[in-house]
């Protein structure tokens, strides 16, 4: 491999890296505000 293919794999793997990051973040979110509505209802 040339180092310019190195380069482009490193992109790509970072890109993909950061897609998942944001993604577990959003689940992780999503999860903590189905939480709190449910402990919210459980008050009530």
């Amino acid at each position: 491999m040339i180092p310019d293919d190195h380069d482009l794999i490193r992109r790509r793997q970072r890109s993909r890296s950061l897609v998942l990051a944001v993604l577990l973040g959003a689940l992780v979110v999503l999860i903590f505000a189905v939480s709190i509505v449910k402990i919210q209802q459980g008050m009530k």
